[in-house]
């Protein structure tokens, strides 16, 4: 902090020079409650909001009590965050509470230490849990300007702040739309409103379509295929030779769909099952992974609705032949088998390539499709929304604070499908119209990041003495700090010691 740079009538000075600091305590375990019996007890940041905290819990045998428009501040794991106390109320250990002196504004006080908040935590100490001390707190250097200045800087900052804060709320309001259009795209791609559908193409172009059912009895005509083929292979290698057809009474088929307790869907499409549709349900690879190696393997959280983020990964030892069963592929479509939230179970992203060999873990499920046909973009997208969703989100289950889903149940998994050119349309329309939406995303993003730094910008002014013009006729800081100081003395039964308080360009941080 450089004194020499600040206007001539401000003062540099120590926390405990303009307010008492008061340092909290927890109270007595036994008299916490939810009853709201007794004061309102704040243990740290984790009750606090933009500018004043919420009661979740009251004690009824407070150790160390705030008042109504002290402001509090965590000294523990955060250091820095703060909030106005809009209540009488208890505070532990956790958090500390600043009250003027004399007839300093309480909001420069909350305004400086927000604007001074990474010098604040540059002090912790601790290994477990950074924190600092009382003693440094009280230390804390804090620059006073002439107190009437200090109203109109504070005002100048609400002003500046009223704006970013309105521009914030329709910030909010927009990313609130936006996801709502998301929803809305992809509601309508797996309803047949999003383009035109490929029956009423046909009608108005006066040609024939293949239905989706007939797409699906070709897919179910290859799936039993497949599998005589494999059943054949295994009686070969072993010498045998069929003598009629009754093994291939052995075939299982498919898991159909529950359609009577489906919705309805448009001429040409019919529902289907991850079982009717997929050669392939396979939980990953269960072992725990090494530190380091050579071979990638996804973290749970690589997979998010729509997306598969290769770069959320951990490392195995040894070589991609090692892991052959569990090796993801393009086309492969993965879900999340288990998550610590409900609402990211069952949820699918599309492996559209790979770089270098990965491994699915056991808690993500490889779903591989069977029929070049099926357009795998359009059932990333079918998967995630509408009844798709709904179905698995019925089958979730809790354990041990796990939330998950059986592969068996991932089969069953009704997905609507429109035949293979309307697939094509639907997946390219939305595509294009969530890029946008992404796009739209992205620089509200960067512009919530620019208010940020607008906020930060506008309090660096502020205690630089360049937010509102210094008035010559202003009492200068330092009359205000011998004021509090003695005011404070008189208090305590001392008498006033006569000292010379240097001048702003002279004094040190």
């Amino acid at each position: 902090m450089n004194s020499s740079t600040l206007p001539f009538s401000w003062q540099v000075a120590k926390l405990s020079d303009v307010a008492l600091v008061i340092q909290g305590q927890s109270p007595p375990g036994s008299s916490y409650n939810m009853n709201r019996e007794g004061l309102p007890f704040f243990q740290g940041k984790a009750e606090f909001g933009p500018m004043s905290p919420t009661a979740v819990k009251w004690c009824t045998e407070p150790s160390k009590i705030a008042e109504v428009g002290d402001v509090l501040i965590s000294v523990r794991a955060p250091i820095g965050p703060t909030n106005l106390s809009d209540m009488k109320c208890c505070i532990g250990r956790g958090l500390a509470a600043i009250r003027p002196h004399g007839q300093v504004p309480t909001r420069l006080l909350l305004y400086y230490l927000r604007h001074s908040e990474p010098l604040l935590a540059s002090k912790a100490t601790g290994t477990t849990f950074q924190a600092i001390s009382g003693k440094q707190l009280r230390n804390h250097p804090i620059i006073v300007p002439p107190l009437p200045e200090q109203h109109r800087i504070v005002e100048a900052i609400e002003s500046y702040f009223t704006r970013l804060d309105d521009a914030v709320a329709t910030l909010e309001r927009v990313q609130r739309n936006l996801k709502r259009y998301r929803a809305s795209v992809l509601k309508a791609a797996v309803e047949g409103r999003l383009v035109t559908t490929e029956a009423e193409l046909a009608r108005a172009e006066g040609r024939d379509y293949e239905p989706a059912s007939v797409l699906l009895d070709r897919i179910l005509a290859e799936r039993r295929r497949r599998w005589e083929e494999a059943e054949l292979a295994k009686m070969k290698a072993k010498g045998k030779t069929p003598k009629d057809d009754k093994w291939k009474a052995k075939y299982t088929e498919p898991v159909a769909p529950n359609v009577p307790r489906l919705p309805g869907l448009p001429d040409g499409w019919c529902w289907a099952s991850i079982d009717q549709l997929a050669h392939l349900v396979r939980n990953g690879y269960s072992k725990k992974p090494a530190s380091d190696g050579a071979v990638r393997i996804l973290r749970i959280s690589a997979v998010r609705p729509m997306s598969v983020e290769f770069a959320d990964a951990r490392w195995l030892p040894g070589s991609p032949k090692d892991y052959s069963r569990d090796l993801v592929e393009p086309g492969d479509l993965l879900f999340t088998r288990y998550n610590g939230s409900p609402a990211l179970v069952g949820v699918s992203g599309l492996v559209r390539s790979v770089d270098r060999p990965t491994v699915h873990p056991d808690k993500l499920i490889k779903v591989r499709f069977q029929a070049p046909e099926l357009d795998l973009a359009y059932l990333e997208l079918a998967t995630n929304t509408g009844a798709s969703r709904r179905f698995v989100e019925s089958r979730i289950r809790t354990t041990a604070g796990q939330a998950g889903i059986s592969g068996g149940d991932l089969k069953q998994m009704p997905v609507p499908l429109p035949p293979r050119t309307e697939q094509i349309r639907i997946s390219g329309e939305a595509e294009r119209l969530l890029s946008l939406a992404d796009s739209a995303r992205e620089t509200l993003v960067a512009n919530a990041l620019r208010t940020a730094r607008l906020r930060q910008s506008i309090l660096k002014s502020a205690f630089e003495g360049r937010l509102v013009d210094q008035d010559p006729s202003d009492e200068p800081a330092s009359r205000l700090l011998e004021r509090i100081e003695a005011e404070r003395e008189s208090a305590e039964g001392h008498p006033r010691r006569s000292r010379r308080r240097p001048t702003a360009r002279s004094s040190k941080a």
